[in-house]
C-alpha cells in the first residue's frame, strides 16, 4: 500500500460498561485509515466517527503515546499490544495492516486486572506490589554526593536492563495464570542488584510475593508467554532473579534474620 492509499477494517470491540456488567463483541467500520495512522490514532478516527452519529465511543487507555508510560493496554487479534516484537500498542502502526482486515480488540484478561470499562482496566494491582516494597530507605537530610556510592558497569547495566519495565501488564495479560512474576521480578532484580537496595532485599521480596497473591496474581510455570509480549523485552532471567531473593529471604526468616531486617526498614 502507498503512503496515499488508504484502508477500511472492520474492528471486532469487546464493549463494556464495568466490571460486574456483562460484555460482548460489537462490530464497527474504520474508514479512510492510513498507513501512516498509528492504532490509537485509528481508534481515535473511530470514536470521532461513533460521537458524530450519537453513539457511545470506545473507551481505551493511554498518554505519552510514545511507547514511554505503560498506560495503551488492550490485547489485538489475540496478542497483548498487537504481537510485534518489541511495541507498545500505541508504537503499533497501521501499515501492519491490509484493506478489509478483520481486527479483534479485547481488554487484558487477568483477574487482578478488573475491566473499568470497554478495553480499559484496572492495573491498581501492579501499583499495589510497588507501595508493598519497590522502594529504597534512604536519609533525607542533605543532598548526597553523586558518587558517594560507586556502581560498577555490570551491575548498573543490569539494573538498568530491568528498570526498562514500564508496568504496562502486558506479562500478566499474556500469562496463562495471570501471573506478574516478570514485573515484580524485574523490581525486585533492579533494586537487589544496587548497593542501595541490598540492605531491604529480603524485606523487599518476601513482601512483594506476599502482595501479588494479596491482589489475586497467579504464579509462574514456565510458558515464557510474559516475554514474548513484553514491548520493552524484559528477560525472564528476572523472575529466576527473584526465586533466588526469596529463597534466600526464606533461610533468613529461618534464623530470625528477615524479622530483624523488616525491622531496620521500619526505622
Amino acid at each position: 500500500m502507498s503512503a496515499h492509499e488508504t484502508m477500511n477494517l472492520k474492528l471486532i470491540v469487546w464493549r463494556q460498561a464495568n466490571a460486574k456488567a456483562p460484555g460482548k463483541f460489537e462490530q464497527y467500520e474504520a474508514k479512510n485509515i492510513t498507513p501512516h495512522h498509528s492504532f490509537l490514532e485509528m481508534l481515535d478516527v473511530v470514536n470521532e466517527d461513533l460521537i458524530k452519529a450519537g453513539q457511545d465511543p470506545i473507551v481505551f487507555d493511554h498518554d505519552c503515546r510514545e511507547g514511554i508510560c505503560g498506560m495503551c493496554s488492550a490485547v489485538v487479534n489475540g496478542v497483548p499490544h498487537g504481537g510485534q516484537a518489541r511495541t507498545t500498542l500505541c508504537q503499533l502502526h497501521m501499515r501492519k495492516f491490509k484493506d478489509g482486515d478483520v481486527i479483534y480488540l479485547e481488554p487484558w484478561r487477568a483477574r487482578a486486572f478488573p475491566i473499568i470499562r470497554d478495553v480499559m482496566v484496572d492495573r491498581g494491582a501492579l501499583d499495589r506490589l510497588i507501595q508493598a516494597a519497590g522502594w529504597v530507605g534512604c536519609h533525607t537530610g542533605g543532598v548526597a554526593d553523586g558518587n558517594a556510592i560507586l556502581v560498577g558497569k555490570r551491575e548498573a547495566d543490569y539494573a538498568m536492563d530491568a528498570a526498562e519495565c514500564i508496568g504496562c501488564g502486558a506479562c500478566v495479560a499474556a500469562c496463562p495464570n495471570g501471573a506478574a512474576m516478570l514485573f515484580a521480578g524485574a523490581k525486585v532484580s533492579q533494586l537487589a542488584e544496587l548497593l542501595q537496595g541490598q540492605v531491604e532485599a529480603p524485606v523487599r521480596v518476601a513482601e512483594m510475593v506476599k502482595a501479588m497473591a494479596e491482589n489475586g496474581f497467579g504464579n509462574c510455570s514456565n510458558h515464557y508467554e510474559c516475554q514474548a509480549a513484553c514491548p520493552k523485552g524484559i528477560d525472564v532471567k528476572f523472575i529466576a532473579r527473584l526465586n533466588r531473593e526469596f529463597a534466600k529471604a526464606l533461610l533468613k526468616d529461618k534464623v530470625g534474620a528477615l524479622a530483624e531486617s523488616a525491622a531496620g526498614s521500619a526505622g
